[in-house]
Formats: structure tokens, sequence, C-alpha cells
């Protein structure tokens, strides 16, 4: 296994820009997210048993998962959320393995939003990367880009740990608080860094 970089944050924090910029400068990305979309798209491999256990009313006229519908199902049913997670996680979990065995990059960043909540990519992981920012500009960012409501917003954030507990869990934060080129910069001397640190690591 290579060195990897687990990358986290709250919605709307600036993960998926971070991870960008990373995979940019060289870094291989693993992005959970993208793996539990293609198992849930048309035709992925999680279709056939989300149908079972939530009927047909789950998936959507293109055959995918109505990912809305079931965002209502789970945030107000504990016990459909463990059911999800259950049928999800371990599809994610070896699809996520798979990509990082066969990574040929310097380091992975591993991208994986509820990284402090699960806890179960912890013991693979070498650092613990965090995108940090103000939480009233999550809030703006995800209403601005999901079209969520405001009280929708923040029960997702609810959902997740507080800030300070996800602060005390890093290694490494960004600061997204301002504009993209003030990330890339913080974002070019992390790189550096987990380049000479994956590479003494390698060399253990």
């Amino acid at each position: 296994m290579p060195f990897i970089v687990g990358l986290t944050g709250g919605i709307g924090s600036g993960k998926s820009t971070a991870a960008r910029m990373f995979g940019d400068l060289g870094a291989g990305v693993v992005d959970t997210d993208a793996i539990s979309h293609a198992l849930t798209g048309r035709g992925g491999s999680a279709i056939a048993a989300l149908r079972d256990a939530f009927g047909p009313g789950c998936i959507g006229p293109d055959g995918a998962l109505d990912r809305p519908r079931m965002r209502e199902i789970v945030f107000t049913n504990a016990a459909a959320r463990k059911q999800l997670e259950a049928i999800l996680h371990p599809l994610i979990r070896s699809e996520a393995d798979r990509q990082m065995q066969e990574s040929v990059a310097p380091y992975v960043l591993l991208v994986v939003p509820l990284l402090l909540e699960g806890r179960g990519y912890l013991s693979i992981i070498q650092r613990v990367l965090v995108v940090d920012c103000d939480p009233r500009i999550q809030v703006e960012r995800v209403m601005a880009r999901s079209h969520l409501a405001r009280e929708a917003v923040d029960a997702i954030m609810a959902a997740q740990v507080d800030r300070a507990t996800r602060l005390a869990a890093a290694d490494d934060i960004l600061d997204n608080s301002g504009d993209e080129a003030a990330l890339l910069t913080q974002v070019a001397r992390l790189h550096a860094e987990y380049v000479r640190l994956a590479g003494a690591w390698k060399n253990r």
C-alpha cells in the first residue's frame, strides 16, 4: 500500500477543489464520493441491492439512485441510514483499496468526507488533512451549489463531527476561507511535503 493522506472536511469546505489541485500536481486521488456515485449510478453494482432494500421508489427513471429521495429517508430514519451504509460501505472500501493498490503516484490522497465519523480508514492512512473554512461560508456554498434550504444544510452539518473535533484530529489543515489562488499556494506546499514524506516512508 502506498503512502496515504486522508483528506476530509465538512460539507461545503472545498474538499473536491483541494483534491483536484493535488491531482493536478501529481498526487494519486482516490475519492470515495466519486466511487459511491459510480456504484449508485445507472448500471452501478449497488443498484440491485438498493432496490431490494428500499423499494423501486428509491431508483429514479434513469436507473440511478434517487439521491434526494434517499437523503430524505436516511436523515429521518437511523435504521435506514445504517442499512444504506451496510450496502455501500463495503463496496466503496473494496474499490478504494483497489485504486490505492494500483496507484503509481508518489502518494495517494484518499478523499473521505466522513473519515472521522466512520473511522474505518484511519488505520491505513499516514496523515489526516482537513480542509477548513468558516461555517457560515460552508452554508453559503452548499445552498448555492445544491439549492438546499438552510435547514437541510444545518441538518447535514449536525450529522458530521463538529469543527473543533475535526481540527483536533488533523495533522495538516488547509484554510479554504479565501479564493482558489490562496488555497493552491497551501496545496503546493503540502504536496511537496507529502512527496518528501512518502519517499522517506517508502525507504524506511
